[in-house]
């Protein structure tokens, strides 16, 4: 078994018979469901404030994003969470220390600086190697 994010990399001699028998092409997510789909998995354990809505955010989002981008999404939506939980502790603002939510404003500031891995351009090289995978 192998991966690889380069199969135009890979040395023909791993694609001969006995060698991988089967190839899978898992490509890029690029309709907006799959994507929705993936950022419920990643939020699925966070605590989102009800007003969240993971729809609105994929809608935001750059068309071809990946499962690691929005994985940083996420990551970055937690990090200004964290930083405005702090502030608000440092201020007297939360003196109960209530549970960490992410909150909408939290997910836009991740969306301002959200850049996806693979451009247009690399999205089309894929396609036309699993094209050629395929096709062999």
């Amino acid at each position: 078994m192998g991966a690889t994010n380069r199969p135009d990399l890979l040395d023909q001699s791993l694609l001969r018979p006995g060698r991988f028998d089967k190839l899978l092409y898992v490509g890029v997510s690029e309709d907006r469901e799959s994507q929705l789909r993936i950022l419920r998995a990643i939020t699925n354990k966070f605590r989102l404030h009800p007003s969240v809505n993971l729809n609105q955010i994929v809608e935001q989002c750059p068309p071809c994003v990946t499962g690691a981008d929005l994985y940083s999404l996420c990551s970055d939506t937690m990090m200004s969470a964290l930083k405005r939980k702090i502030h608000h502790i440092e201020e007297g603002l939360d003196t109960e220390h209530s549970e960490l939510l992410l909150m909408p404003e939290d997910f836009q500031s991740a969306l301002t600086t959200l850049q996806p891995s693979v451009s247009q351009q690399e999205l089309h090289n894929y396609r036309l190697i699993q094209q050629k995978l395929s096709a062999t």
